[in-house]
């Protein structure tokens, strides 16, 4: 069953692929352990130390004419891949517990699941009818903001 895992996909300090991981997932024990631990770490507060390893690979970006500087390599971290998907199952239940008490501000859009650029704009939409029915002028501003945050020089 592993076998049918593509080789190439990179892994992190476990050396534990989505692929390996997803093809393990499908025995009821290693499930229910998995469970049992995200249960624990939820349960506890606690983060082992295991899932906070990681490993850096570096990249070359593509398309340089040289790669003599280090601006021209994209490093990038691998963790744990078991750390990750427990990680995804905490954030899922916070999100779903935070969302079904009320706590997210009916704007809040970023970061949410189900959330989407249709609901962002049907959210705006709504903002300035609001405020053309109350007799006001309204206007947007937006910020292509894409390529800014790569270009500072930290």
């Amino acid at each position: 069953m592993i076998s049918n895992c593509n080789d190439s996909s990179v892994s992190g300090p476990d050396k534990l692929t989505w692929c390996h991981l997803k093809s393990i997932i499908n025995q009821d024990d290693c499930l229910i352990n998995i469970i049992n631990i995200a249960n624990s770490c939820f349960e506890l507060g606690h983060w082992p130390n295991y899932f906070k390893y990681s490993s850096t690979i570096i990249i070359p970006k593509p398309k340089k004419m040289s790669y003599d500087q280090l601006k021209v390599f994209r490093p990038i971290v691998l963790l744990n891949t078991l750390g990750k998907l427990i990680e995804k199952v905490i954030a899922e239940r916070l999100q779903f517990t935070v969302a079904s008490n009320d706590f997210i501000y009916p704007s809040q859009l970023g970061g949410l699941k189900f959330k989407s650029t249709i609901d962002a704009g049907v959210a705006l939409t709504h903002i300035i009818w609001s405020g053309w029915v109350k007799g006001k002028m309204t206007s947007t501003l937006a910020f292509d903001i894409l390529q800014f945050f790569p270009s500072l020089n930290y």
